[in-house]
């Protein structure tokens, strides 16, 4: 039993504090205490782009890691973030044909995935459930993700954070990293408030199947008929999430009433840049992968996703795949990919046949060109960020160039994101053919772009040429364990 003096006083004052307490906290409490959608702490910290952040992943035996990375099975690790431990943290390779091919030539330079909450429960780097460490694979500029990330936000299309960080394995250094906040829980709350809805990330089991559904095709009323949706929810969907969706998507199917089932807006947005940036490892492209669905009370919207073949680059699965830097830069902003595929593409296709919709996307793009491209932001923003990984670039143990591939890979991209510009604002105002007939029709008549030298973002002859210097960084990480 407490004995004091004053102890009936002190118990009086403490009552009163705390009732003073609750009625401030009731008056006054929302401006100190942070609501659930606002920005959680992760955002102010690995994702602050002002600097390149640090990243020490210590696993126990990563040479067995790196020999099983196709496998993408988890294994636990701790990681320093910034100075800061996190432990039982779940650590995987993450891709589908760069994994391929980065096992195919001997290489051991993966992008991986870091998810705090594999094996335990909670677990969370400030708020945040799970990042990737993105490769810059077959992009020498390390620039293509961040760069298409950014046009998306500033567009307000709701975009994965990133930014560059230099890791570290056991201690030794690994190379420059972007990392990428995930599109799950965390992403979702940030974007959409915590009464968030349902997150797909529609993949394909087989490219040589029809994969309607990760065309966003409808089918039936059956779930079972969309496998490539359901089976890859980043959340467990219910039997009435199911039914809204398909919902959407059959109102989809018949291009009508189309602001019932689909936030219009948004999707007009996020295609203006998808177009711009010419990534046909996406839904515009033959593998119609590489984005993310998100859907809330029967409304769908697409959001962006995976970048590294961007910019004209992208070849696998293509049948005829596309060299000529004119073809690519001038390629038409109403006929984005072939009449095969454009069919076959109801969320972009239906929508451009509305022709409100449609001088909205023109309006899009005259936006981006105007604010982001013609107001010298672009330019300023590449320079800056060149800057501030020059000197991790210069180092990067495991890079797939050198430094001076690096620098003229940044030239090049800069050089073909201006071009663009100059070709869209083309087809905007009727100069040059904005429709793949019209191209035919009016052949060779566009910016000329020939001078630009695609294979310097990233080509398949940087592969061979990286096997050794990442065997040596390899074994460097190899030889400190055995120390």
């Amino acid at each position: 039993m407490i004995q004091h003096k004053y102890i009936d006083g002190i118990c009086l004052g403490g009552g009163i504090g705390a009732a003073a307490l609750v009625i401030w906290l009731l008056l006054f409490g929302r401006q100190v205490i942070p609501a659930a959608t606002a920005a959680p702490g992760y955002v102010s910290r690995l994702f602050d782009e002002s600097r390149v952040h640090t990243i020490d992943i210590r696993v126990e035996d990563w040479g067995a890691f790196v020999a099983r990375a196709e496998e993408k099975e988890y294994v636990p690790c701790t990681v320093e973030i910034d100075g800061t431990e996190f432990y039982q943290v779940g650590l995987r390779a993450k891709g589908s044909n760069s994994l391929r091919l980065i096992g195919e030539y001997g290489l051991s330079r993966y992008s991986m995935v870091l998810e705090f909450d594999h094996y335990l429960e909670g677990g969370n780097y400030y708020g945040l459930d799970k990042l990737s460490l993105d490769t810059s694979f077959q992009d020498n500029s390390y620039l293509k993700a961040y760069l298409a990330y950014d046009m998306m936000d500033f567009m307000g299309v709701p975009a994965p954070l990133c930014s560059y960080t230099w890791v570290t394995v056991n201690g030794t250094d690994w190379g420059l990293f972007l990392a990428t906040e995930e599109p799950e829980e965390a992403f979702a709350r940030r974007n959409f408030g915590a009464e968030y809805g349902q997150l797909y990330k529609p993949d394909y089991r087989s490219l040589s199947a029809e994969n309607a559904d990760v065309a966003l095709r409808y089918i039936d009323d059956d779930p079972d008929s969309y496998p490539n949706l359901f089976d890859n929810a980043r959340f467990s969907p219910t039997e009435e999430d199911k039914k809204r969706l398909i919902a959407a998507l059959k109102t989809l199917s018949t291009g009508e009433n189309l602001e019932t089932a689909v936030d219009v807006d948004q999707v007009l947005r996020y295609f203006t840049v998808q177009v711009f940036v010419m990534n046909w490892d996406s839904y515009l492209g033959h593998t119609g992968h590489n984005y993310f669905l998100y859907e809330q009370d029967g409304i769908i919207s697409i959001l962006p996703w995976d970048y590294n073949l961007a910019f004209g680059t992208y070849a696998l699965g293509m049948p005829n795949p596309i060299r000529d830097p004119n073809i690519i830069i001038n390629y038409p902003i109403n006929t984005p990919a072939e009449g095969s595929v454009m069919l076959n593409r109801p969320l972009y296709h239906n929508l451009m046949q509305n022709e409100t919709y449609f001088q909205r996307y023109h309006a899009y793009f005259d936006q981006l060109l105007s604010d982001y491209f013609e107001s010298g932001r672009f330019e300023t923003l590449v320079r800056q960020v060149e800057k501030r990984i020059a000197p991790y670039a210069e180092q990067d143990p495991t890079a797939f160039c050198s430094a001076q591939d690096h620098r003229q890979a940044v030239d090049t991209l800069v050089e073909l994101c201006l071009l663009r510009a100059d070709s869209i604002r083309g087809q905007l105002d009727g100069t040059i053919p904005a429709t793949l007939r019209e191209q035919e029709e009016r052949p060779g008549v566009g910016v000329d772009a020939s001078a630009v030298a695609l294979e310097d973002l990233g080509d398949f002859d940087d592969l061979r040429a990286a096997r050794e210097k990442q065997e040596a960084a390899l074994e460097a990480v190899l030889s400190e364990a055995g120390n």
